[in-house]
């Protein structure tokens, strides 16, 4: 049904998307459960319920495994409505696009104002429930992630600055802390560095990205760091970035936080993410403008540090389990 509804729609001239406003005033709202899920960022959030089920397997002490359980479907929901409203908010710039311009809210399967509502009581229910379920600390972080990456990175940073995805990271790195406070009810040393890793890993990660899509970015008038400062000062800050990334993952090792299991993990993975990343240092493909092709240096180094992060995160739940 879906495809049909689009294909009657058609395109636009010279073979863009149909703009917003025609969508709406031919009352497209043909929708499927697919796209209420596509709302909300399931490749984003598998990452983000990762890592916080990590920090709620890494902290000490004991939650019963449904109140465990709940906290991490709080985390997974708390992030889908995020990226819920994000779309909202962005459904302009993600209409031309080419990566987004097929998504629910710009291809016109599902109205603005059902998608805000909807991202918003998936936020108030998902705080509601780790309150209920966990304790105040727990629910009070899950708020301050969901508000910053609303707030802070989507409608303050994003189309200001290109350190937008600098600031704006944080709010990917508080799922570990929920799942630590989550058990414990409290903060330490290793949700702190938990945050940190993933704060510095942010960077590197999505400006390898921003560089082989930066024609959309520059084509919606985001600023990205490859349109404003180029190619060439994009890649130096991901290797500056990936050398302070490093010896930060390794801090829980040194500070005795886990055993060697975790650091050498840290230790083989940091390497490996170092020659990723000094490959697209390298590279000039980019140089002059020119598209970059599929097995780019910067789309290979987005790729790894997504592996980078997953594999780090399972062998610092690895460590702390078995040691």
């Amino acid at each position: 049904m879906i495809e049909a509804a689009s294909a009657a729609l058609g395109e636009g001239r010279g073979g863009e998307p149909p703009s917003l406003a025609s969508l709406s005033a031919q009352g497209i709202g043909v929708s499927s459960a697919g796209d209420w899920i596509a709302l909300l960022k399931p490749r984003v959030m598998t990452l983000v319920v990762f890592t916080g089920l990590v920090g709620l397997l890494v902290a000490p002490g004991h939650l019963h495994p449904i109140l465990a359980f709940t906290a991490v479907l709080c985390i997974a929901v708390g992030a889908g409505a995020a990226g819920a409203i994000n779309m909202w908010y962005d459904r302009d710039i993600d209409a031309v696009m080419r990566r987004t311009k097929n998504r629910p809210i710009p291809a016109g399967r599902i109205r603005a104002g059902e998608a805000l509502g909807f991202g918003v009581t998936l936020a108030v229910a998902s705080v509601l429930v780790m309150g209920l379920a966990t304790n105040a600390l727990a629910a009070a972080v899950l708020a301050l992630s969901i508000a910053f990456y609303v707030f802070v990175y989507t409608m303050w940073l994003k189309r200001r600055t290109p350190q937008n995805i600098v600031i704006g990271g944080a709010a990917g790195a508080f799922p570990p802390v929920i799942g630590w406070a989550a058990v414990t009810g409290g903060l330490d040393v290793m949700p702190v560095l938990m945050f940190a890793i993933i704060f510095f890993w942010t960077p590197p990660h999505f400006w390898a990205l921003s560089l082989w899509a930066h024609t959309d970015y520059q084509r919606a008038g985001v600023p990205m760091l490859p349109v404003v400062a180029g190619a060439t000062e994009t890649r130096r800050q991901i290797v500056l970035y990936t050398l302070l990334l490093v010896p930060l993952s390794l801090l829980p090792w040194m500070l005795h936080q886990t055993g060697a299991i975790y650091g050498l993990s840290a230790l083989v993975l940091g390497l490996g993410f170092l020659a990723s990343v000094w490959r697209v240092a390298r590279d000039r493909q980019d140089a002059a403008g020119v598209s970059l092709t599929g097995d780019a240096p910067a789309k290979a180094a987005f790729k790894f540090s997504i592996l980078y992060l997953f594999v780090l995160f399972a062998a610092l739940a690895v460590d702390r389990m078995i040691g």
